[in-house]
């Protein structure tokens, strides 16, 4: 009998937000496949794991995921749809041995996770394919709760975009909803400062690095945090009221 998959939301950094859920199917299965951004680096959702779910008698693969954009509507570039088939490959052998098998990725894996990519390759070799998704306290959540305000209240209206769209949209959305979170800031900080300030919503801007991990930092001066090295897992939130 083929195994089940499970994509695992492991939250973003915090091992104490891991859910009772996450943490039941991660001891539960004996196989773990887990992504990491670099082909020498180390997985970050193990980090998030080590010390939290005994690691003793599992089998545990790191597969590479390159770190390049992926447009809706386009072609993605071939390495990245290489790694996806490749972990297509290797965790649908798994599965085939009767094995459960885990994908723990970061934060939820509704957002922006490679867990879907790997999903929809694995549902393209097998349809019928048994497949679970176990969502994760997002890093969006975990930096509002970081900055000490909510992300929307009453009729407020909220919208989540990467702060690296083009041909206008990011100031169109600024200029429309109520709080913007903006992700992916951390190559573009400069060119995000430049446009709250046009739109007088720089002092309403708080930048969130590594929320949730020990190095949690809360900045408020973004002009300051601009012209400095930005982690990756960097995120600003802008709300109007």
């Amino acid at each position: 009998m083929r195994g089940q998959f499970y994509v695992i939301g492991v939250g973003p950094g915090d091992p104490e937000l891991l859910t009772l859920k996450a943490v039941r199917l991660l001891e539960k299965c004996p196989v773990w496949f887990v992504p990491k951004a670099h082909q020498n680096g180390e997985s970050t959702a193990l980090s998030i794991l080590a010390g939290t779910v005994a690691t003793h008698g599992k089998e545990i693969m790191k597969l590479h995921f390159p770190m390049k954009k992926i447009k809706m509507g386009e072609e993605p570039d071939a390495e990245v749809q290489a790694a996806w088939q490749t972990a297509s490959r290797a965790i649908l052998h798994k599965l085939d041995q009767g094995w459960d098998v885990a994908f723990p990725t970061l934060g939820d894996p509704a957002i922006y996770s490679t867990g879907f990519y790997v999903c929809d390759t694995l549902l393209k070799a097998a349809p019928q394919l048994s497949i679970s998704i176990v969502p994760g306290v997002s890093s969006i959540g975990a930096s509002a709760a970081a900055a000490g305000q909510p992300l929307c209240l009453g009729d407020n209206r909220l919208v989540v975009i990467p702060a690296t769209f083009e041909n206008g949209r990011l100031r169109e959305t600024l200029q429309s909803f109520d709080t913007v979170v903006l992700m992916k800031v951390h190559r573009v900080m400069d060119k995000v400062v430049t446009l709250l300030t046009e739109l007088d919503l720089l002092d309403k801007a708080v930048l969130v690095e590594r929320s949730s991990q020990r190095d949690q930092r809360v900045r408020r001066d973004l002009t300051v945090a601009a012209r400095e090295e930005l982690h990756y897992f960097s995120t600003v939130i802008v709300r109007k009221t």
